[in-house]
């Protein structure tokens, strides 16, 4: 079995958790990814939506970007934080969740978990003529 680096002789870094049962070794902390926590968020958004109004999302497709396109045209001096599409007769309607934009407005991961929550919630009210407290409200930004 391959031993991690260990450098100098200091042994592993960072926080650990409790001993591995099996070895006896402890393990590192491992925190979820950005881009990981982001996909929970929208996740979690969409499972709390379905749960309030379950066949809000039935007909639409939920999709996360990086960020918005350059073609993708916006007003104002302001980046998108998403994108609605109507349907079409070959297409599903669509909402475009942009990930960066997103990130750079929340302080906090409970901040960006409200704000994906809150953005998705206030598409779909726009796409499906809901009403955003149908629709399960919007979550608090306070931590």
């Amino acid at each position: 079995m391959p031993r991690r680096r260990d450098r100098h002789g200091r042994g592993i870094r960072g926080p650990l958790a409790s001993p591995n049962p099996l070895t006896g070794r402890p393990v590192p902390l491992a925190r979820p990814s950005r881009v990981a926590f982001f996909n929970d968020c929208v996740t979690a958004a969409m499972s709390d939506i379905a749960a309030v109004a379950p066949d809000a999302l039935q007909d639409v497709i939920v999709g996360v970007e990086d960020v918005p396109h350059l073609n993708v045209a916006w007003s104002g001096d302001r980046v998108p934080l998403s994108a609605a599409l109507e349907p079409t007769r070959g297409r599903k309607a669509q909402i475009v969740i942009f990930e960066r934009p997103l990130e750079h407005r929340a302080v906090s991961r409970s901040q960006l978990r409200a704000l994906v929550h809150q953005t998705i919630v206030e598409q779909l009210s726009a796409l499906t003529g809901r009403s955003i407290d149908e629709l399960g409200g919007l979550e608090d930004w306070d931590d």
